[in-house]
């Protein structure tokens, strides 16, 4: 280990520690909702591309397909979200957000937009913008190839 090394300043940390409290202000926020920050992104895409297969949407959500089986059955149980099989390969399921899945949707856009302003909140206007292109660089550097 470097001697000058600073657990609490280590980039991995910093961004652990960023991602906790950015959940724990959209939890807050949208509690009423009862919707986690995975599973509004999954009813948004949905939302937007509707028809979509798991596997593309795990993609879009940055994802992992596996893990992303257990937010669909969740959301399909609660009825915000449909699949079927796709006619042209029964294995590959379809899927759509249910006109319930589409009101949450967008009775939480607004909600979701102060939570981004409030996790943005301790920067200046020009700060927010390089960090977000900052962020943007770092996962587009780390995203593997292919991703």
């Amino acid at each position: 280990m470097q001697p000058d090394f600073h657990f609490a300043r280590a980039p991995g940390h910093l961004i652990r520690r960023a991602h906790q409290l950015s959940v724990a202000t959209f939890t807050r926020a949208l509690s009423d909702w009862d919707v986690t920050p995975v599973q509004f992104a999954v009813l948004s895409a949905l939302v937007e591309s509707p028809g979509v297969d798991q596997i593309t949407l795990a993609a879009r959500v940055a994802f992992d397909p596996a893990t992303s089986g257990s937010v669909i059955a969740r959301l399909e149980q609660r009825g915000l979200l449909h699949r079927e099989s796709d006619p042209r390969d029964k294995r590959r399921k379809l899927l759509w957000a249910t006109p319930a899945g589409a009101r949450l949707v967008r009775g939480t856009r607004e909600p979701v937009a102060r939570v981004q302003d409030a996790i943005l909140g301790p920067l200046e206007p020009a700060e927010r913008v390089q960090l977000l292109a900052l962020l943007d660089k770092l996962v587009s550097g780390l995203q593997p190839k292919g991703g």
